[in-house]
């Protein structure tokens, strides 16, 4: 999925919002924030089993090395070197640096604390196609379009710490069975995310300054919600349904004498 495949307003007539509307119509939608997806209501209420917390875990990695990935792409398209400077750190905060091991190893040592191997989370034979092609659908989004419209994508990070602070409250006594130096990513990610959003807002809000503007970056921010929905969708029906990725291809067929 690129660009071309979100809806651009045609120009409009309507007054732009102000800073303070538009940064609220962004915040809005929350609303449609994964944190509402059965799939998270289920993790959050304790009722997820070990197969679907760990399916989740092995599916997430496949988002989780990608956003560098992502955010290297929306370097390779910014020529503001102080915005540069200032999105690099990104990508540090997931590959890591010589003082920091970085969130894509904190996510693995989760997948070893809820019982993965090493092996298993890196060679992602448990990644879903639905899973897949919504990650890279984000990570083209990245590539094709602007970095101040990819910026505005990133901006689901308003809603993070929430989602973060949820787990480190309610999963050591929902699922005992974690061990505790899994939620390092957890704890790690509710600092970095209020940073990143700072940034990701300011850059928006003064990009986005026409109306047609401001309603096709709800367009964006609503693309990227979409994706991590979609995500979810694909192990709701893998772990919870019982219908994984060609199940029904999988059964022995019946015969019928009728």
């Amino acid at each position: 999925m690129g660009l071309s495949t979100i809806y651009r307003p045609a120009r409009s007539s309507d007054d732009a919002w102000t800073v303070q509307e538009f940064e609220g119509k962004l915040r809005q939608k929350e609303h449609f924030y994964h944190i509402n997806h059965p799939y998270h209501v289920l993790m959050s209420e304790g009722k997820m089993n070990k197969a679907g917390i760990r399916g989740w875990v092995a599916n997430r990695y496949y988002y989780q090395k990608s956003i560098p990935i992502k955010d290297a792409a929306i370097l390779s398209n910014c020529s503001d070197r102080v915005a540069r400077r200032l999105w690099i750190q990104r990508l540090i905060d997931h590959d890591g640096d010589e003082n920091d091991t970085g969130g894509i190893n904190a996510w693995l040592q989760l997948g070893l604390s809820v019982g993965l191997t090493e092996e298993e989370i890196l060679d992602e034979r448990h990644v879903l196609p639905g899973v897949k092609f919504a990650v890279d659908s984000y990570v083209n989004f990245a590539r094709s379009a602007t970095w101040e419209e990819a910026a505005c994508s990133s901006l689901t990070e308003m809603f993070a710490p929430k989602i973060h602070q949820n787990r480190l409250d309610r999963w050591p006594e929902h699922y005992p069975w974690i061990k505790a130096d899994g939620y390092v990513y957890f704890k790690k990610r509710l600092g970095e995310a209020r940073r990143d959003v700072e940034h990701g807002l300011r850059v928006t809000v003064s990009h986005f300054v026409e109306r047609h503007e401001q309603e096709f970056a709800l367009n964006i921010l609503q693309f990227k919600l979409d994706v991590l929905w979609t995500m979810l969708d694909a192990m709701w029906m893998s772990y919870v349904a019982d219908m994984p990725p060609y199940f029904s291809c999988n059964k022995k067929p019946t015969h019928n004498d009728d």
